[in-house]
């Protein structure tokens, strides 16, 4: 086996475990990235549905209260104001939802279903943690969603949810007296739940693991290029040399020219015994011709 061909096979196993473990780690993190992105657009998207909510109860529902004795008005509801702008806001971006899941709400629109109640029954088991991060597939692609549970804090809820007798009457014309009763202080009765989909980051993550790969795979091979020329320059080709000098003098070729010493590194240094080497032989050669005289 040649110098060469070992040399290759070494480096082509180092490049090789090179490729793999940094292809691996590549993306693994840009994954992981790709999914940070997407949890940080759930985070914005939940806190501006928050943020509307709190506008609607400090803002909104003062200024409809003489109204909303004559007529209930949805719009002073905190959780129909956020509806209504994260509909605005999926006319843009259509994939993007976001509902507070109730178990027992008073507009049918935001009852719980399917998944949605796994989240929330994981809330109420939990009532101490603030926050729900997760994955689903869906028949559209792998979505991450963020959620946040909704508990019963302030006792002026129960006036509308404690019992159809104490809740304002526009409103029982208006949604019936059948749901959306029956809360208790401190109860989790439902979860803000925001849903992003994840495909359009994780194909980004994946072509740019794909480009990351070929350009390491480039990168190898050019390395590669680069040191087999210079492993000819600066070691086969001087070795070589050495070795076919050796062999003419092994053969009886005294007459060999001297081989030209450059640096001091190994191969110089090689280079320089096998000078003293044919020196040596060339005198004792001298000394046998001339003893035989």
């Amino acid at each position: 086996m040649s110098l060469r061909l070992k040399f290759n096979l070494i480096l082509g196993f180092a490049s090789l475990l090179g490729i793999l473990v940094s292809g691996f780690l590549a993306h693994h993190f840009l994954q992981q990235n790709a999914r940070e992105e997407v949890l940080d657009s759930a985070r914005i998207m939940l806190e501006s549905a928050r943020a509307v909510r709190g506008y609607t109860v400090a803002e909104v529902r003062p200024l409809l209260e003489l109204q909303q004795k004559r007529q209930f008005l949805p719009q002073t509801v905190p959780a129909y104001s956020a509806r209504i702008y994260i509909n605005k806001l999926q006319k843009q971006y259509p994939n993007y939802s976001y509902k507070e899941a109730t178990l027992n709400p008073t507009n049918p629109v935001d009852r719980a279903a399917g998944w949605e109640v796994d989240v929330v029954d994981w809330f109420r088991n939990r009532p101490d943690v603030e926050e729900l991060v997760g994955e689903r597939d869906t028949p559209i692609g792998r979505f991450m969603y963020l959620s946040h549970p909704i508990q019963i804090t302030n006792e002026a809820c129960l006036v509308c949810h404690s019992t159809p007798a104490n809740a304002p009457p526009t409103m029982i014309d208006k949604y019936g007296s059948a749901n959306g009763f029956g809360w208790k202080l401190n109860e989790v009765v439902g979860a803000q739940i925001v849903s992003v989909p994840m495909s359009l980051p994780l194909q980004r993550a994946e072509a740019m693991s794909r480009t990351f790969m070929a350009s390491m795979i480039a990168a190898f091979m050019l390395i590669g290029l680069l040191l087999n020329v210079l492993l000819h320059l600066v070691v086969i080709k001087p070795v070589k040399n050495i070795a076919d000098n050796a062999n003419r003098v092994s053969k009886g070729a005294l007459d060999v020219a001297e081989l030209e010493v450059k640096g001091k590194d190994e191969i110089s240094s090689l280079a320089q015994s096998f000078n003293r080497m044919r020196h040596s032989l060339a005198n004792a050669n001298k000394r046998r011709d001339e003893s035989g005289t």
